[in-house]
C-alpha cells in the first residue's frame, strides 16, 4: 500500500491530531506518514516479522497479532480512526473485521483493490483474470483471498449496520466520484456506526 497517492487520500479523511489503529500496517509507511503529516498517534498491527521490524525502524508502534484472531483487545471507540488499506481481502472474516472496525474505531477508512474497474472487466470478458498494476498476482500466486468491487462494499457495509460516510475511487491519483465502480481502480470508504 506504499503508493503516495493512496496515502496522501486517506490522510486527508483522517483527522489532525487523531488516534489511529493500522490494520495490517505493512512497513508502517501509512502510519509514519500520518504521524508526520497529520500529528497522529497510534499503532499498527501486523503479523509478518520482517515488517513489523521495517514499522520499528520507521519509528512506528506495532502490534505483531493475527487480525484472523478478531480485536477482543480493544475496548469499544479506543481509537479515533481504524484503517484497514488492503487489508479487507486478505482476510477470511471480512465481515467480522469490518464490525469489529466500527467497534473500535470512531470512524473507520477501508480502502482495496476494486475488481469491478473496466480494464479488469474487459480482462474477464476475454476470459483471463486480470493482471494489473493494482491486482499484480496472478490467479493461482495471489495473496488475495477475495476480490470486491466498490459497489459490493456499498452493500456490505450497510448489512453490517454501518454508514458510510464518503466514499471515492481512486485510479493513477486521481479521485473518482463519478461512477467509481467502473472507473477506479481502487475503492475508498469512511464508515462508522
Amino acid at each position: 500500500m506504499a503508493e503516495q497517492s493512496v496515502m496522501d487520500s486517506v490522510a486527508r479523511l483522517v483527522p489532525p491530531g487523531s488516534r489511529v489503529l493500522d490494520l495490517g500496517c505493512g512497513d508502517g509507511a501509512l502510519m509514519a506518514h500520518l504521524q508526520a503529516m497529520r500529528g497522529c498517534t497510534g499503532y499498527g498491527v501486523e503479523i509478518d516479522d520482517a515488517k513489523v521490524q521495517a514499522c520499528l525502524r520507521r519509528g512506528v508502534n506495532v502490534l505483531q497479532l493475527n487480525l484472523e484472531d478478531g480485536l477482543t483487545m480493544f475496548g469499544d471507540n479506543s481509537f479515533d480512526v481504524v484503517l484497514q488499506i488492503d487489508t479487507l481481502q486478505h482476510l477470511r472474516n471480512a465481515e467480522t473485521m469490518l464490525r469489529e472496525t466500527a467497534r473500535v474505531g470512531r470512524i473507520g477508512i477501508i480502502a482495496f483493490p476494486n475488481f469491478a474497474h473496466w480494464p479488469n472487466r474487459l480482462n474477464v470478458l476475454r476470459g483471463r483474470m486480470p493482471v494489473t498494476k493494482r491486482l499484480p498476482y496472478q490467479w493461482y500466486d495471489t495473496p488475495n483471498i477475495r476480490v470486491g468491487t466498490y459497489a459490493d462494499f456499498e452493500v456490505l457495509a450497510r448489512s453490517c449496520g454501518l454508514r458510510v460516510e464518503d466514499s471515492f475511487g481512486l485510479s493513477d491519483g486521481e479521485v473518482i466520484r463519478r461512477w467509481p465502480n467502473l472507473l477506479a481502480n481502487t475503492a475508498v470508504f469512511k464508515v462508522s456506526n
